[in-house]
């Protein structure tokens, strides 16, 4: 406590220091003011003369003039000079003026002080405490406070209406399970004192962005109904140092004084790294704030009914100290929802909008598998909006699906039109994915081909697994690999390796890194084994610099190269063998990508099983727009095409 004072009297005594000059220039200013309005409300300064020596200057003539108010008399001599006395009461006085011809003035009795002479009497001082008031504020308000500058920023939320709880928070039963404990602790904490537990004092909720960390901590405090404190990180750092610090022992006071409350910290990493990683030293402010913290959270004095909820998505960057017993008891992971979790988030949100008798939660969280709460909340709304613009009265099960694939692929962009030849050779490209995807084993169903520009991406192939996949084996893996090779080997196949395009230069490089992956991180290479070789993910071996900052030797860097090398050409020979096997069927797929476009993974296994398309309502013709390839599973990828004008049909595709 006694630091916290010399602290901030401290930076008190500096702030005052730098704005002397200015508080010195203010008060000069007030007293000129002060001194030139009492200088002209008063009158002139006169010489005070007794009044004997008056009497002989009437009588000798000397006087010129004379006003008398009250006992008062004032007046000028012949020479100009002014002057003042008293007078007794003389009833003679007047008539001695008179004998010498001295012009006599008589003020009029006092009635009463008017309120514009109380105003000019004291609107100097009034001048002086208005400014005094305003430059006090000043201080006080905004960013630079001065008597309130390590107050903590936290703001208190009392939701009377719009309360969240956790019926709001879907897809998250494990961590909702774990929270259930802080809702009926702060409801009843004799219930667990009587057995001698004590409720963790920190819970951190570690999860990927969008999966509702945030809106779980609310859920908490409205279950518990308790004073919810909400602060971000970010708001306890300052450029002067102790600032954070003395922020932190506030929100703590606050916390004590609303027990039994909840204080959330939002993205905890930005004050919670690890110390010692900085510049600065010990003098560093983030690190006295995290100091400051750890102390508060687990000290010498007790915080009952004070229960911390932080949330980060980043739980490796922080210091090893606040993770520890005392602190941070317990961490609840909050992970993206599986299918169940998905399906539960999207009723939810799809309650808030009108829904046509077609919709189907199930169909639309089955499609959706890597889609986080805020993904999800982000696809109803456009599909909300798509529903909008095209004039309905309901969102439908078309808009839903138009709008994941807006999510997942990108929009289309029909502006954009090729020749025929590209046109050819992208559909050919694309259907050499489809196809290659759909006759290795180890590859997810087949969700979509088409030809139509998406986001970025000139031509997309997109695949979606049957569930939510935890892992991949090698086998699927190498499959992928082969899809992803498709594309060029189809070009090569059909048209010459003379005319294979830059169309494939994304597949490459996402092969390149998978294959990369499997050697120096999945221990799939028998040459190299099960070892970890790239210590950071981001690291590429382009040499032997590079291997050295890698600790691996050159010729270990050498074999890595070879191994990569190996298992790309072992999925380009499986693919030339798939596309040469079913060489007709490649070409049917193609040909009804330029009739068509667009087809999904159903309408093309028609095909290869030779049924006929047939389709209800077809909006688009082949005279739409067509750009390069792309084989990414559930990515999209810019291309090399060429935009040659805008397209004739810029209606929307097919379902």
């Amino acid at each position: 406590m006694g630091s916290h004072l010399n602290d901030e009297r401290l930076w008190l005594v500096n702030f005052f220091g730098r704005n002397l000059a200015l508080w010195i220039i203010i008060i000069v200013l007030m007293v000129f003011l002060f001194n030139v309005f009492q200088g002209n409300s008063g009158p002139t300064q006169a010489q005070s003369t007794p009044y004997s020596q008056f009497l002989a200057e009437v009588e000798s003539g000397a006087v010129k003039d004379v006003r008398i108010d009250g006992s008062k008399i004032t007046g000028h001599l012949q020479s100009g000079r002014s002057f003042m006395t008293h007078a007794p009461n003389d009833p003679g006085l007047i008539d001695k003026l008179q004998d010498n011809n001295v012009l006599i003035d008589v003020a009029p009795p006092e009635t009463g002080v008017s309120f514009l002479q109380i105003l000019l009497s004291w609107f100097p001082m009034l001048l002086l405490i208005a400014v005094w008031i305003f430059l006090f504020r000043q201080m006080q308000g905004g960013g630079g406070k001065a008597m309130g500058f390590g107050k903590s920023k936290a703001k208190l939320l009392t939701e009377q209406k719009g309360r969240v709880t956790f019926d709001d928070v879907a897809g998250i039963d494990e961590a909702k399970q774990e929270l259930q404990e802080i809702v009926e602790y702060l409801r009843d904490p004799s219930k667990f004192q009587r057995l001698g537990g004590k409720i963790p004092k920190g819970v951190l909720l570690v999860g990927p962005p969008g999966t509702g960390k945030t809106l779980t901590a609310r859920a908490v405090a409205g279950e518990a109904n308790v004073p919810f404190f909400t602060i971000s990180g970010s708001d306890f750092v300052e450029m002067f140092v102790g600032v954070g610090a003395s922020r932190v022992r506030d929100m703590f006071e606050q916390g004590k004084k609303n027990a039994p409350c909840i204080i959330f910290i939002d993205e905890l990493d930005a004050v919670g790294r690890h110390r010692g990683a900085g510049l600065g030293g010990g003098n560093d402010e983030r690190e006295q704030t995290l100091n400051q913290m750890l102390v508060e959270m687990d000290g010498f004095e007790a915080n009952e009914g004070v229960i911390i909820i932080a949330a980060t998505n980043r739980p490796d960057v922080l210091d090893p100290a606040l993770l520890r017993p005392g602190r941070f008891d317990r961490q609840v992971v909050v992970p993206n929802p599986d299918i169940v979790g998905r399906e539960k988030i999207l009723r939810v949100h799809l309650s808030k909008v009108p829904l046509g008798p077609d919709v189907d939660p199930k169909v639309i969280a089955r499609g959706t598998p890597g889609f986080s709460g805020a993904d999800l909340a982000n696809l109803v709304n456009e599909a909300a909006l798509m529903a909008a613009r095209r004039n309905r009265r309901v969102v439908s099960m078309k808009e839903l699906e138009d709008a994941k694939d807006k999510v997942l692929m990108g929009s289309e962009r029909r502006s954009m039109v090729m020749t025929e030849e590209e046109k050819t050779l992208t559909a050919y490209h694309e259907a050499g994915h489809a196809l290659v995807g759909i006759h290795v084993p180890g590859n997810d169903p087949l969700h979509k081909v088409t030809i139509i520009p998406r986001g970025r991406a000139l031509g997309v192939t997109m695949n979606l697994p049957e569930r939510d996949r935890l892992g991949y084996k090698k086998m699927e893996m190498q499959a992928k690999l082969a899809m992803m090779y498709g594309g060029r080997a189809a070009e090569d196949i059909i048209f010459g390796p003379e005319n294979v395009t830059t169309g494939a230069s994304n597949d490459i490089q996402q092969a390149t890194n998978m294959a990369r992956a499997m050697v120096t991180e999945f221990g799939m290479s028998e040459k190299l084994g099960r070892l970890r070789y790239n210590e950071n993910q981001d690291e590429v071996f382009l040499g032997h610099s590079v291997a050295r900052q890698q600790n691996i030797s050159e010729k270990t860097a050498q074999i890595i190269d070879e191994e990569i090398r190996r298992i790309t050409e072992e999925a380009e020979t499986v693919c030339y063998t798939v596309l040469r096997e079913h060489e007709d069927e490649l070409h049917t797929i193609a040909k009804a990508l330029l009739d068509y476009e667009t087809l999904s993974g159903d309408e093309v296994h028609k095909l290869l099983r030779g049924e006929e398309i047939h389709r209800e309502e077809d909006v688009s013709g082949p005279t739409g727009g067509a750009g390069a390839r792309s084989s990414v599973p559930t990515t999209s990828k810019p291309s090399g095409g060429k935009p040659i004008g805008p397209s004739p049909d810029p209606e929307p595709g097919p379902a």
